[in-house]
């Protein structure tokens, strides 16, 4: 949620390699795994939200553990003070 800051809008680095990070995802869990899921987005603020409506196939696990290991690296180049990732099970 929200915006990195790293630069203006439309210049900056991180939160363009995040959203394509995020969004290529969603979209290859859906029509290359065939996940269900219920996406929210809000452009403004830079809030996504994911709900999987089953649990998710070993490809879709797969998917999902390229986006975090893309978005840790991203994370690790840039700092913490452009991208905290927070995990959390529910």
């Amino acid at each position: 949620m929200g915006h990195a800051g790293f630069a203006k809008a439309g210049k900056d680095i991180v939160c363009a390699s995040v959203s394509m990070l995020v969004i290529n995802t969603f979209n290859s869990m859906e029509q290359l795994a065939g996940e269900e899921m219920e996406v929210t987005e809000n452009g403004k603020t830079g809030f996504l939200h994911c709900t999987f409506r089953k649990q998710l196939s070993y490809e879709g696990k797969l998917f999902m553990d390229s986006m975090v290991l893309g978005l840790s690296e991203v994370e690790k180049k840039y700092g913490k003070k452009y991208l905290t990732l927070n995990f959390e099970e529910v």
